[in-house]
């Protein structure tokens, strides 16, 4: 892994080299228990099946990145895509990247793209939120039964510096009375880049409405319901996930022109 410093804290990222010049930069965003570790050998497919740049690191907190030293409040997932993300990708000196966003990075990524329309190429998202549904709870409390009676948190603590913050942070801030009403559907209609959205049909985590919306928001949206796929369309469906990718991605470069990252 490699490092960065922002504000003070230590961010972990691995950043693969494009294999075609002009080719835009893809940045990878990680679910909310997730690390730039536990992509396994996605990032590798994706380099691989585009020829692009491909970025992956761990947000505070996570992976082996400094955490920030306050808790996590219900706007976690705005700071990360309206300001932390930008500066991660300043840093780099990555301009115009295609984002492609999981879960909690798949919301990040519609936060990053509603606040800086100009900013990325597009988006790309695999079983992102934009509002609570009642099956979103019920497979929290499901996974934080999980945590207390299997060997998950020695798993997850092989991704993490400190795995039992992670999920605790994650768990809590979704089952508290605060978040019972967070919803980000007002943030749509300010997305301007192209956009594709992906989501297993049967997502334990979320229906199929979460990526309906954002076609009925955001014009000419791609969404692409997969079957035989639970909330983590790169692990279930890879082949179909990387071709669809693939798609939309020479779609963009194509419109684009080259790219200078």
């Amino acid at each position: 892994m490699q490092h960065l410093v922002l504000e003070g804290r230590r961010i972990e990222y691995r950043d693969l080299p494009a294999a075609v010049a002009g080719r835009p930069a893809l940045v990878l965003l990680h679910e909310g228990l997730g690390s730039a570790s536990m992509w396994g050998k996605f990032p590798e497919r994706l380099a691989a099946a585009t020829g692009c740049r491909v970025i992956v690191g761990s947000r505070a907190g996570y992976g082996q990145s400094d955490p920030y030293p306050e808790p996590r409040n219900a706007r976690y997932q705005h700071r990360e895509g309206e300001e932390a993300l930008p500066a991660f990708l300043a840093a780099l000196g990555v301009a115009r990247p295609v984002v492609i966003g999981h879960s909690d990075g798949g919301t990040m990524a519609l936060l990053y793209a509603a606040a800086h329309p100009d900013a990325p190429l597009g988006i790309a998202l695999m079983a992102p939120h934009e509002f609570i549904e009642e099956q979103t709870l019920a497979g929290i409390r499901a996974a934080g039964k999980a945590w207390r009676t299997t060997e998950w948190p020695a798993r997850l603590a092989r991704h993490h510096a400190d795995a039992a913050r992670v999920f605790r942070e994650w768990h809590d801030i979704w089952l508290s009375p605060e978040y019972r009403h967070w919803n980000i559907e007002d943030h749509l209609p300010f997305i301007t880049c192209p956009i594709l959205a992906m989501q297993g049909v049967d997502d334990e985590y979320a229906s199929l409405r979460q990526i309906q919306v954002i076609a009925e928001q955001v014009p000419g949206t791609r969404l692409l319901a997969l079957p035989d796929c639970g909330h983590s369309p790169h692990r279930d469906q890879p082949a179909a996930v990387l071709t669809a990718l693939a798609d939309f991605i020479n779609t963009l470069a194509a419109i684009s022109g080259p790219s200078n990252t």
